[in-house]
């Protein structure tokens, strides 16, 4: 298509680039990372994921010379060579290979015989993907491993898949042959013996990855239209490409702490009396609980910003009276707006022209929940920020939350036609380019206006997404059913969202459709309670999904698992603070910390809670023990308290209560007294788990809620231990202190030391052991803390 190269302009961070048939350019983002660009559809990058200014752009030096039939164009990191038709090879700065175009043509394995036969039946037949107007060929050396992709179907491992990317509403059972979902995150890591590097292809419409599946000789991402936009991250370590990856696109924005503890969900939670019938239940049986969501049966009609006056006759009231409780209300609001004069919202945005039209400047129409509906226009500005204003309607009603859903934009009679028009910030536009961003703009829009309305930090939950979606909202992975596949799914499905830059997410505990088995409910909520985003949510028709509408020992396991979850906030929002600092989010998979250690590679059944804390929950029915992988170091279960040498695979216990977790040696842990939703108390008293060992920690508290903490009103607690021959070390220090509403005291627990004396800056202090451990109460301000054994 290229041709050969006929010339090359330096241009600021850009090397131009002529061909015989096109042009295009290499762009320096910074010494590790390259943005490979030319202007097939627009004559700019035009990016719904990379904002501008954005920090990911630094100024660097970089040398281009010529030779040998190929342009070099290095910086301190890395050395990019282009050639004739546009072959770009990347290479370290010493000259070892990292990623090469691949020079053959697509080759794929030969299909046999007459699949329309098999269709005959009702059998899908399989098909080679055709040629694309774009086409990445990437070369394999053989032994790489591909992570990303947001939270696609199929192990943690992509090698050997195919996917694509268009928003999705599929509600049929989710396998390993789905190729597209709800999201649409174009980016992937490729893990080699040597290092790991990301790709990011920047490209908004239908677009299609293929990791090697067709031919193991190459991969390959492509799309039927738009620009060759991409860009290639390096690391060398997996953690480096999602904190550069994330530097580009965005990172998730510390939550509200409420936003952390327990959400309860159902299509639908109707009249009020229900929905206070939930939340008093939950108080009733001693189950903390922080929000409760409403499905699409609180509104009149479904018509979006409004609400049923006979079921919900006084919204405000019925939301103080939970808040009075410790329970929050979030509520669904879906794009398609009901056609109907005389309807408000409808009318409005009909007389600005704020919806998508046909080709002839009609305004859409397809159908939704309300029947004929309309679809706001969010590619353009004015909708954006018209639809930003009404997020004060649902908060004036004491609405904590949105949650965006239909985004895709689904619709119930036929997907929007290609040629549905988008205004497109002043560049008009198709479906086919705004279809995988639509979910994406009104999570913007939305996040802007309750950031206006309300000046805190919004909480936004979106179905549909695209790369960067994060800096606005979190997100769940869609329709489940309540089978143990989709348990065993809903893991990959998390670390790969995570490794996408996602990491606030979560899924529906206990499964959206089907009937929920007690175990299953158990197994599912033991994963939850390590979920950033905790939401039990079920479908209409389907058995009452709450703990309670079980047995006794269902109730008490389920809430042992949420008690496990509110006395680990602390930590949790330590993780989301260093996701909004680093973009790794909380929920890892173990190649993200250990990415050397060949064992974890393809290990997609446990996971990581932040860097220390290994969990691996039973996701088979029935079983009472699993294997466990334990990586290096020193590891305490936390049911038995035996520390244990990692490097190996053990065999774990695990009654129907009992999840599998490991804390690794050299562990501070801080952690919250139990209580019933987040604030029902002030926190005086932090909790510090200590597992001895070597380690360091770092503590945040605010208050919670504002953006105050970005101008200094916050507390930061730096905690460290080191085992000497006096005895355990530790050192807790208080190293910002600007919120004056902070903890006054720290309680110490530590774990497997049974201390003779304790001292605090050379001081003797008083202290309890108990079990084997001991425990003592310091200042929050901290100090020189030797336990002498």
């Amino acid at each position: 298509m290229w041709g050969k190269r006929t010339g090359y302009e330096k241009e600021g961070r850009r090397v131009k680039l002529g061909f015989e048939s096109g042009e295009g350019w290499i762009e320096v983002v910074n010494p590790r990372v390259v943005h490979v660009f030319a202007p097939l559809h627009t004559p700019e990058p035009k990016s719904r994921a990379v904002e501008q200014p954005n920090p990911a752009f630094e100024d660097c030096e970089y040398r281009v010379s010529e030779r040998d039939g190929q342009l070099e164009i290095a910086t301190d990191e890395l050395v990019v060579r282009v050639y004739d038709h546009f072959y770009v090879d990347i290479h370290d700065a010493a000259g070892t290979p990292i990623c090469l175009d691949y020079r053959g043509g697509r080759d794929p394995f030969l299909r046999r015989g007459n699949v329309s036969i098999a269709e005959g039946e009702g059998h899908e037949a399989m098909r080679t993907s055709g040629h694309h107007k774009i086409e990445v060929l990437k070369a394999m050396e053989g032994g790489e491993k591909f992570y990303g992709l947001g939270d696609k179907t199929g192990p943690l491992n992509k090698r050997g898949y195919e996917y694509e990317m268009w928003n999705t509403d599929d509600p049929s059972p989710h396998v390993e042959s789905h190729k597209a979902l709800y999201k649409s995150i174009p980016f992937f890591i490729t893990l080699k013996e040597r290092a790991a590097y990301g790709l990011f292809f920047d490209n908004p419409f239908k677009t299609f990855f293929d990791l090697g599946k067709e031919n193991s000789a190459y991969y390959y991402f492509g799309a039927d239209d738009g620009n060759l936009d991409y860009y290639f991250i390096y690391g060398p370590e997996v953690k480096d490409v999602v904190t550069r990856y994330t530097a580009l696109t965005g990172r998730t924005p510390l939550p509200q702490l409420w936003t952390l503890g327990a959400h309860q969900s159902r299509w639908s939670y109707a009249p009020e009396s229900r929905v206070l019938e939930v939340a008093e239940k939950f108080r009733e049986h001693d189950l903390p609980l922080d929000a409760i969501h409403l499905d699409i049966d609180y509104m009149d009609g479904y018509r979006v910003f409004t609400w049923d006056n006979e079921r919900f006759p006084d919204p405000a009231e019925l939301t103080a009276r939970l808040r009075d409780m410790g329970i929050k209300i979030v509520t669904i609001i879906d794009p398609g707006v009901k056609k109907d004069k005389g309807y408000r919202i409808y009318d409005e945005g009909l007389e600005k022209g704020y919806y998508a039209t046909d080709k002839d400047g009609v305004t859409y129409v397809n159908s939704v929940w309300p029947g004929d509906s309309v679809y706001p226009d969010f590619s353009d500005e004015p909708v954006r920020s018209w639809w930003a204003d009404h997020q004060k309607i649902m908060l004036d009603a004491g609405v904590a939350g949105i949650w965006n859903d239909m985004n895709e934009p689904a619709s119930f009679t036929g997907p929007l036609p290609d040629d549905v028009q988008f205004k497109n910030d002043g560049r008009p536009a198709d479906h086919r380019e705004i279809h995988n961003v639509y979910g994406h703009l009104m999570s913007q829009a939305t996040f802007d206006g309750i950031r206006e309305a309300s000046g805190k930090r919004p909480f936004v939950i979106t179905r549909a997404a695209y790369a960067g979606t994060q800096k606005y909202s979190t997100v769940w992975t869609g329709d489940n059913q309540s089978f143990w596949e989709h348990l065993r799914l809903s893991i990959p499905q998390l670390m790969n969202l995570g490794l996408s830059g996602f990491a606030f997410s979560g899924c529906d505990v206990g499964g959206f459709s089907h009937d929920c088995t007690p175990e299953l409910l158990v197994r599912w909520v033991q994963v939850g309670a390590f979920s950033p985003l905790f939401r039990n949510h079920t479908a209409i028709g389907t058995r009452d999904q709450e703990p309670w509408a079980y047995d006794e020992e269902t109730l008490d396991a389920y809430r042992k698992a949420m008690k496990l979850r509110y006395r680990l906030l602390p930590y949790l929002y330590d993780l989301m603070r260093e996701a909004e600092n680093t973009g790794i989010a909380p929920l890892r998979p173990l190649v993200l910390e250990y990415p050397h250690d060949e064992q974890v590679h393809e290990i997609d059944d446990q996971f990581l809670f932040g860097s220390r804390i290994l969990v691996a929950p039973i996701v088979e029915q029935g079983k009472r023990h699993r294997a466990v992988y334990l990586p290096e170091g020193k590891w305490y279960d936390d049911r038995t308290g035996e520390l244990l040498e990692g490097g190996r695979t053990i065999l774990a216990e695990a009654p129907l209560d009992v999840c599998p977790i490991y804390v690794q040696a050299g562990t501070l842990l801080p952690a919250y007294p139990d209580r019933k939703y987040v604030g029902e108390r002030k926190i005086d008293e932090l909790l510090l788990y200590v597992y001895p060992g070597s380690g360091e920690y770092t503590h945040f508290e605010d208050d919670g809620e504002s953006f105050a903490y970005r101008d200094g009103d916050y507390n930061e607690y730096r905690f460290s231990q080191a085992e000497t021959e006096q005895g355990l070390a530790l050192r807790l220090e208080k190293r910002h202190a600007g919120y004056a509403d902070g903890y006054t005291m720290i309680r110490v627990a530590v774990h497997g030391v049974e201390a003779a004396s304790v001292t605090l800056d050379g001081q003797p202090v008083e202290f309890e052991t108990a079990d084997g451990n001991t425990e003592l109460l310091v200042p929050a301000e901290g100090g020189e803390i030797l336990l002498n054994a």
